[in-house]
Order: C-alpha cells, then sequence, then structure tokens
C-alpha cells in the first residue's frame, strides 16, 4: 500500500480550535496506527520549546498508507479539524519513504 504525506496549514490563532477538536482527531490517528497504516503524525509547533503548546501551531503531517491519493484526499478532507475550521489548506501528495528510524520499526 502506497504512502501519502498530508500537510495541513492552520489559519492563524488556531490553538483555540484546535484544541476543541483535538481528541476526534486523535481519535482517527490512533485508528490508522492501529491498522499499521501510520508512518508518523504531528503538529508543526509556533515554538522551538518542545512543550510550548500555548504559542499554537501552523498545521501538521501526517504520513500514512492508503489505497489510492484519492482514498488519502478523502480521509484528509473528513478530518475533524476540518470542520472545526482549523485548517486553511491541505495538500496530499503521494510519499516514497527511504530512509529513517521510523521505517526500522515497521
Amino acid at each position: 500500500m502506497p504512502y501519502f504525506v498530508i500537510y495541513s496549514q492552520d489559519i492563524e490563532n488556531s490553538l483555540e480550535k484546535r484544541m476543541s477538536a483535538r481528541p476526534a482527531h486523535i481519535d482517527r490517528l490512533k485508528a490508522l496506527n492501529e491498522e499499521g497504516r501510520l508512518l508518523v503524525a504531528g503538529p508543526c509547533p509556533l515554538s522551538e520549546v518542545p512543550d510550548d503548546t500555548q504559542a499554537g501551531f501552523s498545521g501538521s503531517v501526517v504520513i500514512a498508507a492508503f489505497t489510492s491519493l484519492k482514498e488519502a484526499k478523502q480521509w484528509a478532507d473528513a478530518d475533524p479539524y476540518i470542520e472545526a475550521g482549523v485548517y486553511q489548506q491541505v495538500e496530499v501528495k503521494p510519499y516514497k519513504p527511504v530512509l529513517g528510524s521510523a521505517l526500522e520499526n515497521s
């Protein structure tokens, strides 16, 4: 099954909306992980300090396996962050993992 990268860019001052939709967003990622399809996922913080969530986020990255680009886009379009108005733009592209510690564990 091929991998796809989903890069989502937040609106400005998205933190409140992001936090309200986070549990549902995380549940979807956990489901992908339990299916063995998630390579990596996480937010892009505005701060360099790892635990400084109050500074907010500029977006998110998900790299996961889907049967097709169409399926990856459908999955991305159903993200709770979309409904909550967190993201201003979402890009989905094919991705080819070559090297990295995440690959060693899969």
